[in-house]
C-alpha cells in the first residue's frame, strides 16, 4: 500500500496551462486516495501548484528543501510539514526515506536528476520502490524513446527498462503504482564471456 509518494516537478510552470492542470489533478488525486505528498518544498511553479492542490483538498504534504534554495524556490510555509536540510544530497535522501514510490511530472534538469537517481537506486537494488513518469501531453516521449534506445543498444537490460513506468493518465498511473512490485534483481551488469 502506498502511504506516501514523492513527486518531482518543475519550480517553473512551463509554457502551457496543461502542465499546471496536471499538477493540480495529481495533487487532488493523491489526497483523494489518502496518499501523502512528499516533494521539494517550493511554493512556485508546478511544485507550488501540486502542493496547494493537495492541501486545498485536505491532504497532507511534506516539503523537503535545502536552506540554500529556501529563498530561491520560495519555501512553502503552509505545508503540513516543512523540513529544511543542509544540502541537495540530504534532500534527496530524506525524500527517498519518507516515500514508498516516486513520480516525475514535467520539469527540467533538477527534476530529471532527482528522478533518475531514485530510478538508478531501484536498478541497483539499493531500494525496491516504483518510479514513474506522468507523461503530460507527450512531454516525456523523447526520454522514453531514449530509454528504448538504451535497451536496443544493450546499455539497459529489459528488466531495468521495465522499472521505468509511465502513463499519460494520472489515475491509471496511480493504479499501476499501487499494483506494481519492483522485481528482485540479482545483477545489473552482464559480464562478457571469455
Amino acid at each position: 500500500m502506498l502511504r506516501r509518494i514523492c513527486v518531482f516537478c518543475g519550480s517553473s510552470s512551463g509554457t502551457r496551462l496543461i502542465y499546471e492542470r496536471a499538477a493540480e489533478t495529481f495533487g487532488r488525486l493523491l489526497c483523494g486516495r489518502g496518499i501523502e505528498l512528499v516533494y521539494g518544498g517550493g511554493n512556485v511553479g508546478l511544485m507550488g501548484t501540486l502542493a496547494n492542490a493537495c492541501l486545498n483538498a485536505g491532504g497532507r504534504v511534506i516539503g523537503v528543501i535545502p536552506r540554500a534554495l529556501a529563498d530561491k524556490e520560495i519555501a512553502h510555509t503552509g505545508l503540513t510539514e516543512l523540513r529544511i536540510v543542509h544540502s541537495m544530497h540530504e534532500r534527496k535522501s530524506v525524500m527517498a526515506d519518507l516515500s514508498d514510490a516516486f513520480v516525475s511530472l514535467p520539469g527540467g534538469y533538477g527534476t530529471w536528476e532527482e528522478f533518475f537517481e531514485v530510478l538508478t537506486w531501484s536498478q541497483l537494488g539499493i531500494q525496491r520502490k516504483a518510479c514513474a513518469l506522468l507523461n503530460v501531453d507527450g512531454y516525456y516521449d523523447p526520454l522514453l524513446d531514449m530509454a528504448d534506445k538504451a535497451l536496443s543498444e544493450e546499455f539497459v537490460r529489459k528488466v531495468h527498462r521495465d522499472l521505468l513506468l509511465s502513463d499519460s493518465d494520472p489515475e491509471r498511473l496511480l493504479d499501476r503504482l499501487s499494483n506494481y512490485s519492483v522485481p528482485t534483481l540479482d545483477k545489473w551488469i552482464v559480464r562478457p564471456k571469455r
